[in-house]
């Protein structure tokens, strides 16, 4: 018998590789750029900042433990019924609590090739099996999840639109891939960037939970409404699903400022539509200028970018990044998600903007 001399986590737990969040920083640069995050560059709602604030004499207080303020204003904005509404503390932890409760040892889980990390993390901290559908050109591809799917499956994640792409299906084909699913499995729409698509044939999923039993749609207010730092996120789901995560949540999952600031900013419409107007007039922008300076850039519906750099030597993805990071601009290098030779880029506020393709222009010029 093997005498152990400290507690010893499960088997499979050790094996699994940290996530790891993209540079925030770089020493020896007078201002820096962090677009590395797809954070907004209009900051949070003053009205959100405001409600945060008048908690700060009530911190002795714990929380609603139900949220029930933030899931009315919830399903006030977008019609819906607020009990089939579930908080969390960003939306990675309703990703977990739904993998958690639905995923055991040796089931399966799909997500496509460049899909979020945290569904592989999530699966494989359940003790399932992480199975990989790949894309076609960088995007989602229904038929490959549907190829994927065996009896062992239990969930299947679709981010849509995909970080760190920036691509998406149309709603006709998410309707599909639910179709072609067994009722059993769970299919989660991970729709953090829903805000920002422009698209007509796009839909976040709100239609297709109304309407089934084994849909769950996830958002987050850490992208357009600027509350990363407060980690809030929220799903809409079955009410057999939505009874599920509420009794394996922790009790008081959401603190007391990230539900005062949420309920004000899902209000302020007006900082939404200002964070819409920037992002259609910049993300075009630099998706065109990149592209003039010979750099293959990911049509994207997000607030960010995917840039391919060549494999030449001084040329890389590698040597791109030290680069712009000596001159304070931060990207995210993307290798864990299968793509060394390309770095993300978050929309930036005007300057950023410029500079970061100044910058890139002078990389490539060497």
């Amino acid at each position: 018998m093997t005498v152990l001399d400290r507690p010893q986590p499960r088997p499979g737990v050790l094996a699994i590789d940290p996530y790891v969040p993209g540079k925030s920083g770089a020493k020896g640069t007078a201002k820096i750029h962090k677009l590395s995050s797809n954070e907004t560059p209009l900051g949070a709602s003053p009205k959100a900042i405001a409600a945060f604030k008048s908690i700060a004499d009530k911190l002795e207080l714990y929380p609603d433990g139900a949220s029930t303020a933030l899931r009315e204003a919830i399903g006030a904005k977008f019609g819906l019924d607020p009990a089939r509404i579930v908080c969390g503390s960003g939306s990675d932890e309703i990703l977990s609590l739904l993998t958690s409760a639905y995923v055991g040892p040796g089931d399966e889980g799909v997500f496509t090739t460049h899909g979020f990390l945290v569904y592989k993390l999530a699966i494989l901290a359940a003790g399932g099996v992480p199975v990989v559908a790949p894309e076609k050109d960088l995007t989602a591809d229904v038929d490959a999840i549907l190829s994927a799917v065996t009896p062992k499956t239990k969930i299947v994640f679709l981010a849509n639109p995909n970080n760190p792409t920036g691509t998406y299906i149309p709603f006709e084909e998410v309707k599909r891939l639910h179709a072609g699913l067994p009722k059993h499995v769970l299919l989660v729409l991970d729709a953090a960037y829903a805000e920002y698509v422009r698209r007509n044939d796009y839909a976040a999923g709100i239609e297709l939970v109304s309407t089934s039993e084994n849909v769950v749609m996830t958002r987050t207010f850490s992208k357009i409404y600027g509350l990363a730092n407060l980690r809030l996120g929220w799903c809409y789901a079955p009410a057999s699903i939505a009874d599920a995560l509420n009794r394996i949540r922790g009790p008081f999952n959401v603190n007391g400022g990230a539900l005062a600031a949420g309920i004000a900013a899902i209000a302020d419409e007006a900082h939404v539509s200002d964070a819409v107007a920037h992002n259609e007039r910049w993300l075009p922008w630099l998706t065109t200028e990149i592209g003039k300076l010979g750099l293959e850039v990911t049509p994207s519906v997000g607030n960010f970018l995917l840039i391919r750099f060549p494999n030449v030597p001084g040329r890389t993805a590698k040597d791109a990044d030290a680069f712009l990071t000596e001159r304070g601009l931060i990207l995210r290098a993307v290798g864990a998600y299968g793509l060394p030779d390309c770095l993300r880029l978050t929309v930036g506020d005007e300057e950023a903007n410029r500079l970061v393709v100044e910058a890139l222009a002078a990389f490539m010029k060497g």
